[in-house]
């Protein structure tokens, strides 16, 4: 079951950089880009990097293994070795808050 999970303030997350959160067990990584935020799964689907210590430019993160990007808004791939998306989560701010929307992670 999905549910919204607070990661913080909407200032703890500064523009054009990438932030490690975990939510209901599941490893994010949270960026700004102006105005927007966004979460992707803190893990490369190339390799098992985390996203988290990439590098942020031109609306994509690298994977600092490898150096695949990632679309950012959409976990797209933009350049290989990276071929296969990488997770999205939908973000929200709520009465001053960042939600993320994850599914609860059963043991």
């Amino acid at each position: 079951m999905s549910q919204w999970h607070d990661v913080g303030e909407p200032d703890d997350f500064p523009d054009q950089a990438v932030w490690p959160v975990r939510a209901a067990g599941v490893e994010l990584a949270v960026f700004r880009l102006g105005t927007e935020l966004h979460a992707l799964h803190d893990r490369c689907t190339h390799g098992m990097a985390r996203l988290s210590d990439g590098y942020v430019e031109d609306g994509c993160v690298e994977c600092p293994l490898h150096q695949g990007l990632f679309h950012i808004a959409t976990g797209e791939p933009r350049c290989a070795p990276v071929t296969e998306a990488v997770r999205t989560f939908p973000v929200r701010v709520v009465a001053g808050r960042v939600q993320v929307c994850v599914e609860e992670v059963t043991q």
